[in-house]
């Protein structure tokens, strides 16, 4: 059995290898629009921002006094102002189902992904990378951000369309939780503006909060808090 001659040979080993090779990624560069606050448009396409996702243009979050506000709208923002009017780098080797070209995006020297999640903007998305995991555990410690009140996760959001409440993460308040020195009288102001005072042995008093700058205080006696305008529970 007579060798294929050997230009078949060089063919069929290069077609082999252009089999074999890898795409080469895109990279989209130019001045970029916020659609939200982990997608831009850039070059006339979708770019969906790698590994992290932020909260939907509509969520809405609950501040660190529980006061609730568009996080959405802050975390598009707060990237429009970080990019300003400087060129976008963007560089990614595949594209998600809505056609969105997922990947790493870069303004100067700053990495956009991993901003936005050590400014509390966004999540690491960890259904699809860790990436940025250490970088979420910092801006959770530091409470930037999202991180500084009561937020849904923008994934579980996306299912349910409901803003956030007291039951799905404790929220911080501006109250004094340990009462100064032996004071341990609570001096709260009901939602009708009533002044009433709770002692340590009144039902409900560990639940009872102080909040200082509604003007609720603590009191070391019953004479302390009546001459200031407080009544007791009973």
């Amino acid at each position: 059995m007579r060798s294929p001659p050997a230009w078949l040979t060089l063919l069929s080993l290069g077609l082999l290898a252009c089999g074999n090779a890898q795409a080469e990624p895109t990279v989209l560069r130019g001045q970029a629009s916020v659609v939200d606050g982990d997608t831009l448009k850039l070059q006339g396409a979708r770019v969906r921002m790698f590994g992290i996702d932020a909260p939907e243009s509509s969520q809405t979050c609950l501040d660190a006094v529980g006061v609730e506000y568009p996080c959405g709208h802050a975390a598009s923002k707060a990237l429009t102002d970080k990019i300003g009017d400087r060129s976008v780098t963007c560089t990614g080797d595949e594209n998600d189902r809505y056609g969105r070209l997922i990947a790493v995006c870069t303004v100067g020297e700053v990495e956009l992904c991993q901003w936005m999640v050590e400014r509390g903007h966004a999540l690491a998305f960890r259904k699809y990378s860790k990436n940025y995991v250490e970088t979420e555990d910092r801006a959770r410690e530091a409470k930037v951000g999202m991180w500084s009140g009561v937020f849904i996760e923008p994934w579980d959001w996306r299912r349910n369309k409901r803003p956030p409440t007291e039951r799905d993460v404790e929220v911080p308040q501006p109250e004094e939780r340990v009462p100064p020195g032996d004071c341990a009288i609570k001096g709260n102001i009901s939602s009708k503006g009533t002044r009433i005072y709770h002692l340590p042995t009144d039902a409900g008093y560990p639940q009872t909060r102080i909040n200082l700058d509604k003007g609720e205080r603590w009191f070391c006696t019953e004479a302390e808090a009546k001459a200031a305008g407080w009544r007791g529970r009973r």
